[in-house]
């Protein structure tokens, strides 16, 4: 399907509201032309320019029929019995009359026409908006390590706006103009048929001329957002990173970096400037020129009585045919506009093409507990053809506490990130209570697990709601049980507003310490049977350290846990201590074991204790 057929297939649910539409807008353009039509009338009776016999000719009206003729003849016998009866001045007041009455119709159903273009085009926009965010949300964490954020973020509002645009434009060029233009050219081949069959021939020159401006338009449309993108990721990073800026004294070198990407944008934007303005005085100028013409040609064939067209039928072809000139040159900056929404949408359905590496197989298998160990056979994973790990063998018993230590780099928070599927082994099978992974209900699997990571991921709401984050019916005394368990109680109650108190993006009105115990809380609020704690306590003091690392000890008390440790004091009381290099289990065994095999852990131990 072509990128622009997929943008209007999100508004077949709604294709109840395109009669209603259809109706609305031709009911404005039949009116919008008649505001016109009915200048020649007004112009034949009031300045008297046909004989009697000719004008009681136009009043005579036969048998009711639904045409232009028999409404025209209708209009001239009340103007005539008008001026008859009143005089000219009160003519001219109905007359007014007539044509304020069709010029609040035409508005009134533009207006209805254009509130239900409106309530499809939200909807619309709604649907695609929904669909990205969605597909995006649900793709694997490498998908992300690979993409800018912010390019991430421009697509789902510039591009998304640009694509409303287009849904806007659409309309105009393939029902509303188009339309309009047919309208009004039916009344001018009524009025003079050999006059409008001259001016169609300069319609496929300015379609011609105006087609070969746009053409040029996708590729700048593209570059464009492209360049937005990277200034709205560069603006995420700066604000992101304003404490590493202000300490490094980088104000210059990211305002350099601002400025030089702002610039290209701009230097995209004024070459767009140029061949989009370009349509509209072109379509403009050229309109003129055939306006011109028109007046020389159908003054001659007036003037030299060639023809059945007359003074006051020429004054109003021209009006008429001067109002075809707003359609065609709405026509002409609406497929520009298309074609900037265009270059959007085809970014945008990269994201919702973009398929998920971690998904369900057909017919999951759905575990709601643990109860055996959590087994790992011959696993390795390699990410972007790098080994990160190699024969990976390990069994991890319900109730244990497993620790995971090594140097930076070694693979240990991606051996944790397979347990709950971030990543699938690329090599040998992880199984939970005999079923592999691959098998099993992400979600399921999911469920069974806490995690609190190094980093802590703290949204922008109170306390409370990022203690029991997508929990929406926990109960109050549940959060503050949680928090009790993590040590946090007590700051929170400190806090302006208590567990009530809004936390700043990215939890920014707290300590690091604070923010670790609100993400361990969450943790504990979840209760789950297994744990995952990636240096979970890596950001506290030393005495936060010891109310958490307490916390967490009975916290783990009869559940399984898998510890990445940076402090080795920390994990000393394990079951098991995995040491790691290079991707690789190179010791294993309990603190005591570990210390009398006299290897790398007993290293890292003595240099932790200098």
């Amino acid at each position: 399907m072509s990128t622009y057929g997929r943008i209007i297939s999100f508004a077949k649910p709604y294709h109840r509201y395109f009669p209603q539409y259809i109706v609305f807008a031709l009911l404005a353009i039949i009116f919008s032309l008649t505001n016109l039509a009915l200048l020649e009338p007004l112009f034949t009776v009031i300045f008297e320019t046909k004989t009697q016999e000719k004008l009681a000719k136009l009043a005579t009206v036969g048998d009711f029929e639904f045409s232009g003729s028999y409404f025209k003849g209708l209009f001239y016998q009340k103007l005539i019995a008008v001026r008859n009866t009143y005089g000219k001045s009160s003519m001219l007041i109905y007359v007014s009359i007539v044509i304020g009455t069709s010029a609040l119709l035409s508005n009134l159903f533009t207006y209805f026409s254009n509130v239900i273009m409106g309530y499809m085009r939200a909807e619309v926009i709604q649907k695609i908006r929904d669909k990205v965010f969605h597909n995006t949300s649900g793709l694997h964490l490498g998908f992300f390590a690979g993409e800018r954020k912010g390019d991430i973020m421009s697509r789902m509002t510039n591009d998304v706006q640009e694509i409303e645009v287009t849904l806007i434009s659409s309309i105009k060029v393939f029902f509303r103009e188009p339309a309009t233009i047919i309208i009004y050219l039916a009344f001018l081949f009524a009025t003079s048929f050999k006059l409008t069959l001259f001016t169609l021939v300069f319609f496929p020159v300015m379609g011609t001329i105006i087609s070969e401006i746009v053409k040029r338009l996708k590729k700048k449309a593209l570059l464009s957002q492209e360049s937005l993108g990277r200034i709205v990721n560069l603006m995420d990073e700066v604000f992101g990173g304003m404490r590493v800026i202000k300490a490094f004294n980088a104000k210059g070198y990211v305002n350099d970096l601002f400025n030089k990407e702002t610039n290209q944008y701009k230097k995209i934007s004024m070459s767009m400037s140029r061949k989009n303005e370009l349509a509209s005085p072109v379509s403009q100028f050229l309109g003129i020129i055939v306006v011109a013409t028109l007046l020389v040609v159908g003054g001659n064939l007036v003037l030299s009585n060639e023809s059945d067209l007359e003074a006051e039928q020429l004054l109003t072809y021209i009006i008429v045919f001067s109002q075809i000139l707003n359609p065609a040159k709405s026509i002409s900056q609406s497929v520009s506009n298309i074609q900037r929404g265009l270059a959007s949408a085809e970014r945008i359905f990269k994201l919702i093409d973009e398929k998920a590496k971690i998904e369900n197989k057909t017919n999951p298998v759905i575990i709601d507990q643990f109860s055996q160990h959590i087994e790992f056979k011959q696993v390795g994973f390699t990410y972007e053809k790098e080994p990160v790990l190699q024969n990976i063998n390990l069994k991890v018993n319900k109730g244990e506490t497993v620790a995971l230590v090594g140097s930076s780099g070694a693979g240990k928070s991606t051996l944790a990130d397979l347990i709950p599927r971030f990543y699938d082994a690329t090599e040998g099978s992880i199984s939970i209570d005999g079923h592999e992974l691959r098998d099993i209900e992400i979600k399921s699997l999911r469920h069974l697990m806490g995690i609190v990571t190094q980093e802590s991921i703290l949204f922008n709401d109170t306390v409370a709601k990022n203690i029991a984050f997508a929990m929406p019916d926990a109960k109050e005394e549940d959060i503050v049980q949680a928090a009790k368990i993590a040590n946090a109680h007590n700051f929170i109650m400190e806090l302006e507003h208590g567990y009530q108190t809004n936390i700043g993006e990215r939890g920014g009105k707290l300590s690091g310490g604070q923010r670790q115990r609100i993400s361990i809380a969450r943790a504990i609020m979840k209760n789950p049977p297994i744990l995952i704690l990636d240096e979970a306590t890596s950001a506290l003091d030393t005495e936060s350290e010891k109310l958490v690392q307490e916390a967490l000890s009975n916290l783990m008390k009869n559940r399984t846990s898998v510890v990445i440790a940076h402090r080795l004091s920390t994990i000393q009381h394990a079951d098991k201590i995995l040491v790691m290099e290079k991707g690789r289990i190179v010791e294993q065994g309990t603190h005591q074991e570990l210390l009398k095999l006299g290897g790398i852990y007993h290293k890292l131990i003595n240099m932790q204790s200098v």
